[in-house]
């Protein structure tokens, strides 16, 4: 099984060489890198090219691009591996057991996908927890209650793209969430939590990097919601915002 990780850059040599060494330390070996970057001039090019002997499934591909979203899903057409997951350039792998970890899970439980937990850290020391995401065996009924699992530790076969598409573009900040309700909702498909910190997240995103995008955040999850015809998008979108709080407890 081979899996593929796709990472979108942007002017971020201070963070790739850290998420390239997490990848590189993997005991399992059966990986495609994909580096999709948007144009950058910071030496990112130069780092990415330095480690191509670590990591012998690594690739680069530049271009201008729409946005982080647009670069994940060039990514998608450019994979080739039986597994697709996301590894941003300022993430981190926590151990060198991960993808293999990812890569037995659906193997023995012959799931279409899986997810897992994920620690965000601090941005100037990612040894610091700031909030733990643990997540809990999927039922789909805790859509409705704006359950959703990390998306950073999502894992699909690809086949599930074929089935299901990208990400929509008109959302700038709330797209990945689209794009799981809509796999998610699938009675087709099959899903394990393997109950694991799966990436460590450097805080300052784009879905938290301040106030305004907060605000923007929920604006465009309540109109997800809206898309996918919750029947209470405004009460899914508290009980969404509320279940964040424990993330910061449980460290």
């Amino acid at each position: 099984m081979t899996l593929t990780l796709i990472t979108a850059t942007y002017d971020s040599a201070e963070t790739l060489e850290a998420c390239l060494n997490s990848v590189a330390m993997q005991d399992y070996k059966q990986v495609e890198h994909l580096i999709i970057d948007g144009g950058s001039s910071d030496g990112s090019k130069q780092i990415v090219y330095g480690y191509q002997s670590k990591i012998p499934g690594l690739k680069w591909f530049s271009e201008p691009d729409q946005g982080i979203y647009d670069a994940l899903n060039k990514g998608i057409n450019k994979a080739r591996g039986d597994v697709i997951g996301f590894l941003h350039s300022d993430d981190l792998l926590p151990h060198s057991r991960v993808l293999s970890s990812i890569a037995k899970s659906i193997d023995q439980n012959n799931t279409d996908g899986l997810y897992g937990d994920l620690k965000y850290v601090s941005k100037e020391d990612p040894t610091r927890v700031i909030r733990y995401w643990k997540s809990q065996p999927f039922n789909p009924k805790l859509l409705r209650r704006g359950w959703m699992p990390a998306h950073p530790t999502f894992f699909l076969k690809r086949d599930v793209y074929r089935k299901h598409g990208k990400f929509n573009l008109k959302y700038k900040i709330s797209a990945d969430y689209d794009f799981m309700l809509r796999v998610l909702r699938d009675p087709e498909l099959s899903f394990n939590y393997l109950p694991k910190v799966l990436v460590h997240m450097r805080t300052g995103g784009a879905s938290n990097k301040s106030l305004s995008n907060l605000i923007q955040k929920s604006k465009e999850d309540y109109q997800v919601m809206r898309d996918h015809n919750f029947r209470i998008p405004l009460w899914s979108l508290t009980l969404k915002n509320i279940s964040k709080i424990g993330q910061f407890l449980n460290k």
